[in-house]
């Protein structure tokens, strides 16, 4: 079914044409049919915001296409924002629970989706936190990227979809630094 944004609905799990490799795809046919009656599916705008911290924890949200960003600050709170117009499923906390438990292999995956989060997190924070300028940041941050995109067949291009004030926000910094940042001759990193 088509939607707004260009978007086709993805309703049934059963029959997604672009199951992947990810946290709730591929997997075994019992399972598979039980997410299906679990869940409930929306399209989500860009800029839309899924959750802000301090809401109840009613659930979880599996995007299944578009997407998001997580962000926090000391004085709004963390919030979860489409970065592009995307599908994302709702499955309610007691569902989910109820689910964990009926289906172990999931739980596992859960379990190492969380570790990998955590370890990522970490890094991130360790990587930028001890960082003492916004250009050692943000060389920090395109060398983290390069390191993700490294099934490209040229390891020096990489495709960003944020914008300078996003980069901004993510390395704590203005978007004129990050612009001077990308300017050949702002910083020697871009040389």
């Amino acid at each position: 079914m088509r939607a707004p944004y260009g978007l086709n609905i993805i309703d049934n799990c059963l029959n997604c044409r672009v199951r992947e490799e990810h946290l709730f795809c591929n997997l075994p046919l019992p399972a598979l049919q039980k997410l299906n009656e679990i869940k409930s599916t929306a399209i989500y705008p860009k800029s839309a915001m899924l959750f802000i911290e301090g809401q109840l924890p009613r659930g979880i949200f599996v995007l299944c296409t578009g997407k998001a960003k997580l962000s926090t600050s000391s004085s709004e709170g963390k919030t979860v924002e489409m970065v592009e117009p995307g599908q994302a499923n709702f499955i309610g906390r007691d569902a989910l629970l109820h689910f964990l438990r009926e289906h172990g292999e999931v739980a596992l995956r859960v379990a190492e989706q969380l570790s990998h989060n955590y370890y990522s997190a970490y890094e991130e924070v360790r990587t930028l936190g001890l960082a003492t300028s916004p250009s050692e940041k943000f060389a920090k941050l395109l060398l983290s990227w390069s390191d993700n995109a490294g099934h490209s067949t040229d390891a020096s291009h990489i495709t960003l979809t944020l914008t300078h004030e996003e980069i901004a926000e993510m390395i704590g910094t203005s978007r004129e630094t990050v612009s001077r940042l990308f300017s050949p001759r702002g910083s020697s990193c871009c040389r």
